[in-house]
């Protein structure tokens, strides 16, 4: 690796960028262990720093997996995506209880400040959004393949209230369930 490329990747590794993960991996010769260039372990030097360009050859060097950043588990996926898809998973299955940031955010074992910080960086979203996403869609498949009434609808996607249902349902679309409704089923 020259040296000038190898300048840009470890400024990378200073700031924790995403820029190099997944092409590049961190072996710090001090320790014998290779990370990911976003790991949030203390920075190594640059001077004990060596460049892999796969995970294997790492290991082949002698190097073992950051217990901190892993960079073995996940594929391809970054830890910060990782934990979103586990988010998503969380959200997709409970969409229609009452679910709230510290709950996900329990659910996995981490602070609420810092699942929402990272689901945000990931996904341009916040849980909530995320939230209110799978429940718009699940509402608008309802009423244009169901024959449920809009108050059925409304507690499937996880509203207790009709009315709170119908206001929140024509805020996000402009039309009211039934309008909705009427306007995909070829109703009146």
């Amino acid at each position: 690796m020259n040296e000038q490329l190898f300048d840009l990747v470890y400024q990378s590794v200073v700031n924790r960028d995403s820029t190099y993960d997944g092409v590049y991996y961190t072996g710090v010769r001090t320790t014998k262990i290779v990370c990911r260039p976003t790991c949030r372990a203390k920075t190594p030097h640059a001077a004990n720093v060596t460049f892999y360009r796969s995970l294997d050859d790492a290991l082949q060097a002698g190097f073992r997996p950051c217990k901190r950043c892993k960079p073995d588990e996940n594929g391809a996926l970054r830890p910060d995506a990782a934990l979103a898809a586990q988010v998503d998973a969380i959200i997709t299955a409970r969409f229609s209880d009452k679910l709230t940031l510290p709950q996900i955010a329990a659910s996995l074992a981490i602070s609420p400040y810092h699942l929402q910080r990272i689901y945000k960086q990931v996904t341009g979203l916040s849980p909530a959004e995320k939230t209110e996403h799978i429940r718009l869609t699940h509402a608008k498949k309802l009423l244009e393949q169901s024959d449920l009434t809009i108050a059925e609808i409304g507690a499937e996607a996880g509203y207790g209230s009709p009315s709170h249902f119908t206001s929140w349902f024509q805020r996000k679309t402009g039309l009211s369930p039934t309008a909705y409704r009427n306007g995909h089923t070829g109703g009146d």
